[in-house]
């Protein structure tokens, strides 16, 4: 994986241990010659891997829509910024700038990114990794919620299997350098009249 897109909170929340691991994995990045990709800001969870990466001298690709771009939160200090007309485009961009996902703490936008991904792989639009690294836990009760989505009938258990949940960072990129998709019926790009 050459670059990979990192979704995660523009705030810092309440506990240092999430601005740490933002740290540690901007640093695996860097010393891995892994290229970020994310939303663009310069604040939060964004601001501290992209500021991480950047100091270590790798590569760090924004994207971010116009919208958001005024000076409190665009970062102007990466290698790249990328200037998209809406949030849709956005998330077009990335997916084909990007081999993998991550998800780190975050909110809303977190979650809406990590399920594209989950879903364009569920669809067999991509085969590419999507991994949370759940630190402190952050994340045991939105995988709780996947496994009643499975007990209920609306997920499949191979499709649930396709996200990569752990707390480790080494042990997360591993197993995004190793996944292989399930083979999946590829969705047909027909519009139908």
């Amino acid at each position: 994986m050459k670059k990979v897109a990192v979704f995660c909170g523009s705030s810092l929340g309440f506990s240092e241990i999430y601005k740490n691991e933002a740290i540690k994995l901007g640093n695996y990045f860097a010393k891995n010659k892994i290229g970020l990709v994310y939303g663009g800001g310069k604040i939060g969870m964004m601001g501290v891997i992209a500021d991480t990466i950047i100091e270590k001298k790798g590569e760090v690709i924004g994207v971010i829509p116009g919208l958001l771009r005024h000076e409190e939160v665009a970062h102007t200090n990466i290698t790249e910024m990328i200037v998209t007309k809406t949030m849709s485009k956005r998330k077009v961009k990335i997916s084909r700038l990007v081999d993998g996902y991550i998800a780190l703490p975050g909110g809303f936008g977190t979650l809406d990114e990590i399920f594209e991904a989950l879903t364009l792989g569920q669809l067999g639009i991509e085969q590419k990794p999507v991994g949370i690294l759940n630190t402190n836990g952050f994340f045991n009760y939105l995988i709780k919620q996947l496994d009643v989505m499975v007990t209920e009938g609306y997920l499949k258990q191979t499709n649930k299997d396709m996200l990569i949940v752990t707390d480790s960072i080494d042990d997360l990129l591993t197993q995004m350098f190793n996944y292989k998709a399930p083979v999946m019926t590829k969705v047909i790009n027909k519009v139908v009249r």
